[in-house]
């Protein structure tokens, strides 16, 4: 069985005046034992694989279908025994790939597994890109199964052509809360922003897949990852005492992710906040915001209550504090959590403001904000983030953020910074 706790970690110390109050709060799962976890929940696991078959995967002499084509029978191989599955070709519209009949799955096994190979070596591009279609099209076979834990990989080359951006807005909203998905833009002509929209949306991930041949694994680690979740439906649940405002609710590790817009009121004073599906061992980070009304010296007041939802049963909850004093000490003290994932939510936001000011010329502002972004990942020791900056700027001094725009950048390159500009590293808690 999968159990859950939350701890919270801030500094409870407020000056006097002060009506701000930071924590970052880490969920963390642990004890859960795969299929059979959720088998026990009489849960049914459901994956669905959305392949884009336009015509603009034939280009490189075809080596684009071929490697998807390739890439889905590896996770097709990799699903687990008993897992609900379904194959769908997204062009101008969707339509089924297997099984045949639309809106329908079949639960692997050996026999259904080659079955749904034969028929995805057969697969041919044609056609666009209307990219909500496929989405409804998950959505239609998710609805099919009641109390599963649901999970879409989607793969496109291209930008959203055949159909209206409104109409793929229309199609995310109308999926929010069925399915989790994971969208990979393939090569350098896919949208950021749609593709972002939709992982956003649908508690997933966005990347890039820079070359064909990176295809497979990409797609055999995401179902895998896939195939560990345990528990389908987790929330946290935040109380905020009367007079106080909530500013913000984010998830900062392992990957930001605003969840404000997404809270759920459940009554008064209280929202729920969507954390999607959850494996067995595994922990997240959240940074919570409020203010709250000015206490006076030496008063101490509940800043927040932190609760669980576990496919809609509430745990016991964790405590945000407020305390207020006039020992400068103690409330000038920097919590080293809420220090530290601060610094990560500018560093994205500089690498964003860095590559737009590069996009529109202008060097001096580009240079500027991804040297801050040098600087800050080296601080956080976010290594990774530092390699893709390297790629995109000389760096001359990490620790004072001085670097030089490099003349000659992959498009490949400037893309997986942007895209993996949300990515954060942990807070050491030793």
């Amino acid at each position: 069985m999968t159990d859950f706790r939350a701890d919270v970690f801030q500094n409870e110390y407020l000056p006097d005046g002060g009506d701000v109050v930071d924590a970052v709060v880490t969920v963390t799962a642990s004890g859960g034992d795969g299929t059979v976890a959720a088998a026990a929940a009489g849960q049914e696991r459901v994956e669905v694989i959305v392949i884009d078959c336009s015509g603009s995967m034939n280009e490189d002499g075809g080596a684009k279908i071929r490697a998807a084509r390739q890439a889905t029978m590896t996770a097709i191989d990799t699903l687990s025994d008993g897992t609900l599955f379904a194959v769908v070709a997204g062009v101008d519209g969707a339509y089924a790939l297997y099984p045949q009949q639309a809106g329908s799955v079949e639960r692997a096994s050996a026999q259904t597994k080659a079955q749904a190979k034969e028929v995805v070596s057969q697969v041919r591009a044609k056609g666009g890109t209307a990219i909500g279609t496929w989405l409804l099209a998950a959505g239609g076979i998710f609805n099919s199964v009641p109390n599963s834990i649901n999970h879409c990989i989607l793969l496109t080359d291209g930008k959203n052509q055949s159909e209206s951006d409104r109409a793929l807005n229309t199609a995310i909203s109308q999926c929010v809360g069925l399915f989790q998905c994971d969208a990979r833009g393939l090569g350098t002509d896919w949208n950021i922003d749609e593709l972002r929209r939709i992982s956003t949306a649908l508690l997933g991930t966005v990347d890039i897949i820079p070359s064909p041949d990176q295809m497979e694994a990409e797609f055999r680690a995401l179902t895998e990852a896939a195939m560990g979740k345990e528990v389908g439906d987790v929330a946290l649940r935040l109380w905020t005492p009367q007079g106080s405002n909530l500013e913000f609710v984010k998830q900062v590790a392992p990957n930001i992710d605003d969840l404000t817009p997404k809270g759920v009121p459940v009554k008064a004073l209280t929202n729920d906040y969507p954390l999607g599906a959850w494996s067995g061992d595994e922990s997240r980070d959240y940074h919570v915001r409020i203010r709250i009304p000015v206490g006076s010296v030496g008063e101490e007041r509940l800043g927040a209550r932190v609760m669980l939802v576990i496919d809609g049963v509430e745990q016991p909850s964790a405590l945000v504090r407020a305390i207020w004093t006039d020992d400068e000490v103690l409330s000038t003290r920097i919590n080293r959590e809420v220090a530290h994932y601060t610094g990560q939510a500018e560093l994205a936001d500089v690498i964003a403001d860095g590559l737009a000011a590069r996009q529109a010329g202008d060097g001096d502002t580009a240079t500027m904000k991804l040297g801050r972004a040098v600087q800050l990942a080296h601080e956080a020791g976010n290594g990774d983030t530092v390699k893709l900056l390297e790629k995109v700027v000389d760096v001359e001094d990490p620790a004072t953020g001085t670097v030089r725009l490099k003349r000659q950048v992959e498009d490949a390159d400037a893309m997986a910074l942007d895209v993996r500009s949300t990515r954060t590293v942990r807070v050491n808690k030793q």
